[in-house]
């Protein structure tokens, strides 16, 4: 089976990926951010794209011999009525291309829909496939809770989501205070994991939904008084970690559904992964599938063209 072949061009990584026999290969590079940014220019994103594609393609083709059956490509970032950025605007017209060269089906997925596919794979879970199951996005641009029913097929209702800045926003300004590169996800997890203090912020909830723009001043307020970078760290993942926790509690409740997926870039977080999976039995992917990727893109491709081994 030639597998199907995947493009996520997100805005901070250009990704592409091949599905063939129930694994997967990718190759992907972060963009290009100037330090102490804490984000790209969608012109600057888009202009990444350009310049990163053809080579990770032509990388990987010659790594997977044989060609593809199916094209699958992220075009926008959620599956709401206008949901829109500019920077998958260069991997859809790639992907377009290169479908139309070769002859083969191109199929169109959201970057969140990527995202949830790819923790279903990374994590062993593509027995979900069709089921019900509650998924977390949590990244730098999500924060939301949604009920999947038939997923990809069906709908994704949105449980929860945050009332303004997201899981990820505010973990990558508080590493930009302390100095931190972009993205600070990694660095603050590994401080994290030095201190062993427990004390944490109960972010405020409005509607349901968590408010997380004020964990920002209040790390500020601990980096000038002297506290260690560590507690520093260790305190914002623990805050970012309960006001999940309660989503997921609160969602849990109200739906009925005792499986839970997490997806997106946060989720490689140590601290919500351990406690998490232990208070929920949630499921969590891989760091390498949980960050943005094209993995699951290429995995919904060959769903939506019947290759094994999604096939009855």
């Amino acid at each position: 089976m030639p597998g199907a072949f995947g493009i996520d061009t997100s805005n901070y990584t250009t990704s592409t990926a091949v599905y063939r026999d129930g694994r997967v290969l990718q190759e992907k590079r972060l963009l290009p951010v100037s330090g102490g940014a804490v984000g790209l220019r969608q012109s600057d994103a888009v202009f990444g794209h350009v310049k990163a594609l053809g080579e990770l393609t032509e990388s990987l083709f010659l790594q997977v011999p044989g060609g593809f059956s199916a094209v699958g490509v992220s075009d926008r970032p959620r599956n709401v009525e206008g949901s829109y950025m500019p920077c998958f605007l260069a991997g859809a017209a790639a992907a377009r291309t290169l479908a139309a060269a070769c002859g083969k089906p191109l199929y169109r997925f959201s970057h969140q829909e990527g995202h949830l596919a790819a923790a279903l794979f990374g994590s062993g879970r593509l027995d979900l496939i069709g089921k019900r199951f509650l998924a977390f996005h949590l990244s730098g641009g999500t924060t939301e809770c949604l009920l999947a029913e038939d997923f990809p097929f069906g709908r994704l209702t949105l449980v929860s989501a945050t009332n303004d800045l997201n899981a990820g926003q505010v973990i990558d300004r508080v590493g930009r205070l302390m100095g931190l590169s972009f993205p600070a996800g990694r660095e603050l997890d590994a401080l994290s994991l030095r201190s062993a203090k427990e004390e944490f912020a109960k972010p405020a909830f409005r509607d349901g939904n968590p408010c997380l723009s004020g964990l920002e001043n209040q790390c500020r307020k601990k980096i000038q008084s002297g506290a260690a970078p560590e507690d520093v760290a260790r305190y914002l993942l623990l805050s970012v970690l309960d006001a999940v926790d309660r989503m997921a509690g609160k969602a849990a409740a109200e739906t009925g559904c005792e499986e839970i997926v997490f997806a997106g870039g946060v989720t490689s977080n140590t601290l919500l992964r351990e406690r998490l999976s232990k208070t929920y039995g949630a499921s969590f992917a891989p760091a390498v599938f949980s960050c943005d990727n094209a993995a699951g893109i290429a995995v919904l491709a060959a769903l939506k063209n019947g290759e094994a081994p999604f096939k009855a």
